[in-house]
């Protein structure tokens, strides 16, 4: 049961239900408190509804229960991250990949928190001589000395200046550098000597000129190249033929289109988007193979350059849905969704959860078809049927499974399997088939019978009844759905009175207490002074129990053992 409800919780997660998946983890931890897997599960569930305190309490029981299990860290140092406490989210990352040195979800977390950690620091402390290269004056001074003049020839000089002057806290790392002494001694009007380490941090007092030397004319400042400048216009260029690409492929103008995005390449190497869009073109002329190599192209050159983690995923997802729209022919999905599943691991995006989904079902529904046969499926039912007759439940059970395999449209098939199940005690497998049952055929009857009678071995007997009278609907002279109803009948009368054993009746109070519906009817603020009024003022009682809906949420509560008549 507790295998159940973990995959009806992980079924809710795929699909964004986190509430609905968190409920079932929590019931999947009741019945099994020492699985690991469910608490990382329920903490992944909260954090993606942003309980981080939550999500935090149930991966540290991950990591106390696994402490030699990689994900549980993941979970651990994601809860920490929700809760702005960087510095222990970079700590429980790095745990992580002390166990797992190559796993590459937890590389890209750490790196994402350490980035976060580094922003919310802010800028390094300025040089106190930072001010000093601002103005243009700067240039005319270091052409006019002797000295720093032939720095200017010196194309790593020039880099190391414009790099001070973009950005003034820079400065501190190139005070090594026996240039930048210099330079700095000529802005402030001083020597330096630079013979040994210590000398060179030693300012002597620039010699004056002498009187009657002729005055030699001040050099004009040289030019100095902006290459920053030149950088700065050829992404704009960049970015003026992506926009005309974009405006082509609108047009349905495809060849444009990718010329428009292969100059934007040219012009710019640093900018994965024109890869993708040039990707999306090649998709939509149907040209796949082009499609996945510029995406894989994407994803190096991004991993080269950091890109952000969402144009990763972009590229990911866009080469998983060609591959996907190859699998058609190919009839191989396995590599989309694994192209999927790594576009997740960069990105959570609903929509290539969806893909990923999307091809999983194809994949399984291709399977299908390929082993589809309803020859070898009733071979299989009635060698199912044999088993049976010979009380061999297990083998009865592997027949049923192959022959739904062979045939999954046959209700007669869940309906026996369905019986097999509630003599093995497997009731909310046996329950699953019936249902299945009467999904595909609602006027079998057989389906109803199967329903309620393991409703009633569960002591479920309110719903028993529900199910038994709905077979009456198809088949009304149904002599077992008459007899369920009688039985289902007396159950609950032998309740109204009080005729079962206290152990009984605490059994089903407690398993009562876990159906949704019986919840909603105690949380009723309406019902509660119903129930207050039955125990305290029979008048007012009888008043209450003339409204059909308070009645029939009482019959409800009677029924489950939760409220006695007397």
């Amino acid at each position: 049961m507790a295998e159940e409800a973990k995959a009806r919780g992980n079924a809710a997660f795929s699909s964004g239900q986190f509430d609905a998946a968190v409920r079932f983890f929590s019931q999947a931890i009741h019945l099994s408190p020492s699985n690991h897997l469910l608490y990382s599960n329920r903490s992944a569930a909260y954090a993606s509804l942003h309980r981080y305190s939550d999500a935090l309490a149930d991966a540290q029981k991950t990591v106390e229960l696994k402490p030699d299990w990689p994900k549980g860290y993941s979970r651990l140092g994601a809860a920490h991250v929700g809760l702005g406490r960087l510095a222990d989210a970079i700590a429980a990352f790095r745990k992580g990949l002390e166990l797992d040195p190559s796993n590459a979800a937890l590389k890209s977390a750490l790196a994402d928190a350490q980035a976060a950690a580094a922003r919310s620091r802010g800028p390094s402390p300025l040089s106190p001589f930072a001010d000093m290269f601002r103005g243009p004056e700067v240039w005319a001074k270091l052409t006019a000395d002797p000295t720093t003049r032939g720095y200017l020839q010196q194309p790593d000089f020039l880099q190391m200046m414009q790099d001070v002057q973009r950005n003034p806290s820079s400065l501190n790392l190139y005070l090594k550098d026996p240039r930048m002494m210099q330079v700095i001694g000529v802005l402030l009007n001083m020597k330096m000597r630079t013979g040994t380490p210590d000398e060179a941090a030693q300012p002597v007092p620039r010699p004056e000129p002498e009187v009657n030397k002729e005055k030699e004319p001040e050099p004009e400042a040289m030019d100095v190249p902006d290459e920053e400048k030149e950088a700065t216009e050829r992404k704009a260029e960049a970015q003026r033929e992506k926009e005309a690409g974009n405006a082509a492929y609108k047009k349905k103008d495809f060849e444009g289109a990718i010329g428009h995005y292969t100059k934007a390449m040219e012009l710019d190497d640093e900018d994965i988007s024109f890869l993708t869009n040039r990707a999306a073109v090649y998709m939509e002329m149907g040209k796949y193979e082009d499609c996945i190599k510029d995406c894989d192209k994407a994803v190096e050159r991004g991993r080269e350059l950091r890109s952000d983690f969402k144009m990763i995923a972009r590229a990911l997802t866009r080469k998983g849905t060609a591959l996907a729209k190859l699998a058609k022919c190919s009839k191989d999905y396995e590599p989309a969704i694994e192209t999927f599943q790594k576009a997740l691991t960069e990105h959570r995006n609903p929509e290539t959860l969806k893909k990923r989904n999307d091809a999983e079902k194809a994949k399984k529904d291709l399977e299908q078809q390929e082993y589809f046969d309803p020859q070898i499926a009733d071979e299989e039912r009635e060698k199912g049927n044999e088993c049976f007759k010979q009380q061999k439940y297990p083998e009865a059970v592997k027949h049923y499974t192959e022959a739904l395999r062979r045939n999954p449209q046959d209700p007669r098939v869940y309906s026996n399997r369905a019986a097999c199940y509630t003599k093995l005690g497997a009731l909310p497998e046996g329950l699953k088939d019936a249902e299945k049952c009467i999904e595909l055929d609602a006027t079998f009857s057989k389906g109803y019978t199967r329903k309620g009678a393991i409703q009633f071995l569960m002591k479920e007997y309110d719903k028993a009844l529900v199910t038994y009278q709905e077979g009456l609907k198809h088949d009304p002279n149904n002599q077992e759905s008459l007899d369920g109803v009688r039985r289902c009948i007396g159950q609950i009368n032998k309740t109204n009175r009080g005729e079962i054993s206290p152990e009984e009746l605490k059994e089903r109070q407690a398993k009562a207490m876990q159906d949704p519906e019986i919840q909603n009817i105690l949380s009723d603020p309406v019902m509660s002074q119903v129930l207050m009024d039955i125990q305290e003022n029979p008048r007012a009682a009888q008043d209450h129990l003339k409204n059909p809906q308070v009645m029939h949420k009482i019959q409800k509560l009677v029924s489950a053992g939760i409220v006695q008549m007397r």
